[in-house]
């Protein structure tokens, strides 16, 4: 190994990325992700448990940032205008990702161990959205249901943005699907 480089997580976050796009996940060993990224296994095994992890590692944070702009706002934002509130705040994070985030899922969706991960990420997300939403005083099934179909509305506007080779705004993307589910809610749905 040379010289310390800065940046040993998102170097092996990108050498990751880049083998199992070109490999597949299985095929992709850590020792191979280390050398790609000029670190070494045990460099590897101090930012990430394993090699799933390297594609899951933002979710945490995400979460923090869901659960925070919820408790954030004032008691008078009604429960699915706070929960709009958190997916646009977590949106705008995507900012110039486009590239990655698109690779990211490809690789994702060819996996069924990570399209389990995945689901798992996005059911942790909900709960802790339940919980916030309890803590604001919202009874049950109401924090469910706002939680469930606020995370529905980010999946469905994040697959949307990513299959989109030149994309629109994640933002405006959630704001569509959002007025799209209180359309249907509301009994006017549009015909495909």
């Amino acid at each position: 190994m040379g010289r310390w480089e800065p940046n040993a997580r998102g170097r092996l976050e990108q050498a990751a990325l880049e083998l199992y796009s070109d490999r597949g996940f299985e095929q992709t060993t850590v020792a191979e992700i280390a050398k790609r990224a000029g670190l070494t296994e045990r460099t590897f095994f101090r930012h990430f448990a394993d090699k799933r992890e390297v594609l899951f590692a933002g979710g945490g944070a995400l979460q923090e940032l869901f659960v925070g702009t919820v408790a954030d706002l004032p008691d008078s934002v009604v429960p699915i205008d706070a929960v709009a509130a958190a997916l646009e705040a977590v949106a705008a994070g995507f900012e110039g990702r486009h590239a990655y985030a698109r690779e990211r899922q490809a690789v994702i969706a060819a996996n069924a161990e990570l399209r389990e991960r995945e689901l798992i990420k996005l059911a942790s997300w909900s709960a802790a959205l339940t919980d916030t939403l309890r803590r604001r005083g919202v009874g049950d099934p109401a924090a469910s249901l706002i939680a469930e179909a606020g995370i529905a509305v980010f999946k469905v506007a994040f697959e949307r943005w990513v299959e989109e080779p030149d994309p629109r705004d994640l933002v405006q993307l959630i704001r569509e699907s959002l007025d799209e589910l209180k359309a249907a809610t509301a009994g006017k749905c549009g015909s495909a």
